[in-house]
């Protein structure tokens, strides 16, 4: 008895299960015939389906790329901006505790420098396109200008530039403003050089023109008299099989009326192809300048002047490389005391004779 209900319940299942097999391929057959009379059209999702679905960030990492400039309320030092190299410019007022972006709806993503006037901090000048030249550089479009603490942009010209250095604002006129333009990486041509606007950025002239090839990555004002303008310019090129990091074009330059007129300085400066400098003034004693110099047949090194640039003394060999760093600032208090950004961030205590790296020794700059 017990088989024999064994067997009845068996050969239920395998009917139920052939009856269901046979449903399902005649209901595929009748699908198929539908669609190849075109009675139907077979959308597996309509788009109605996904309307209500918004894409969201899942990486690719937790860390943040490049950093390429910070500027500071004098004022407040828990309001800073942050430009990132290919992230657009953030924001915060709690002293980093959170950010906001503040640049995402313009024209460029790439961020090479930002500058706050000395007279509004609510007035930022953002220079676009990152200000090195490594393969995947990113570029811009000009020079950006917000007068509402980043609440709004508006680009002030100089949209062929593709990569700025440095920008600085006259302090006792926030109407005079200069943009170090390094040009394309990778061609001629373009905004290139020097620019100085009287205007607020409704003009450009340019007031220091290298070449087609070379533009300018740094300028800075002297503190006590800013008609006193030091800059550097930088020639370089990328191409798909290789990078010139360098040549006869790179230089230091000084002008005393405001950029109408320019000398090359010379004087105990390498003679030889530069690529990549950075330079700075010591606001405690301005006749003290510094740059850091990368140059062909070993001529790098860190160089100081105590006459505003006329003459120069290498202080040490060390640098480091032109196609990303070589950037320093001077201590606001200690005026032999300065900081370079590099790999592992160091500082010197002696006017650039010996360094030390800043904090973890562990720690990269990405």
């Amino acid at each position: 008895m017990r088989k024999l209900l064994l067997f009845k319940r068996r050969t239920g299942i395998k009917s139920t299960g052939l009856f269901l097999l046979l449903l399902f391929f005649s209901a595929n057959t009748f699908a198929e015939n539908k669609n190849k009379s075109g009675d139907e059209k077979n959308d597996t999702i309509k788009s109605g389906d996904v309307s209500g679905l918004k894409f969201r960030s899942i990486g690719p990492a937790f860390t943040s790329g490049r950093i390429a400039d910070f500027a500071v309320n004098p004022k407040n030092h828990s309001e800073y901006y942050v430009a990132a190299a290919c992230g657009h410019i953030w924001k915060t007022t709690d002293n980093g505790t959170t950010f906001e972006p503040i640049f995402d709806n313009y024209g460029a993503y790439s961020i090479g420098c930002l500058k706050m006037d000395p007279n509004n901090t609510n007035v930022i000048w953002a220079g676009t396109g990152e200000n090195n030249h490594q393969r995947a550089l990113g570029y811009g479009d000009g020079v950006y200008k917000s007068v509402d603490g980043g609440k709004s942009w508006k680009n002030m010209g100089l949209k062929e530039s593709r990569q700025i250095g440095m920008i600085a604002v006259d302090p006792r006129n926030s109407n005079v403003v200069y943009v170090a333009a390094e040009g394309s990486a990778w061609g001629p041509g373009g905004d290139r050089g020097l620019y100085k606007t009287t205007d607020g950025g409704e003009n450009w002239e340019k007031i220091l023109e290298i070449s087609e090839n070379t533009g300018v990555n740094n300028v800075v004002l002297h503190p006590e008299n800013p008609d006193i303008i030091f800059a550097s310019s930088e020639q370089r090129r990328r191409h798909v099989f290789t990078k010139i990091g360098g040549g006869p074009e790179s230089a230091l330059y000084k002008s005393t009326d405001g950029g109408e007129t320019w000398r090359k300085l010379e004087s105990g400066i390498p003679d030889v192809d530069k690529g990549g400098m950075g330079i700075a003034i010591s606001p405690v004693d301005p006749n003290v300048w510094y740059a850091i110099i990368e140059a062909a047949m070993d001529k790098s090194g860190f160089f100081r002047s105590t006459d505003m640039g006329e003459s120069w003394e290498k202080m040490s060999d060390h640098h480091e490389s032109g196609q990303y760093y070589n950037e320093i600032y001077c201590d606001p208090h200690i005026i032999d005391k300065v900081y370079s950004m590099e790999t592992w961030s160091k500082y010197t205590i002696d006017g650039g004779k010996t360094w030390k790296n800043i904090g973890n020794n562990d720690r990269h700059v990405d």
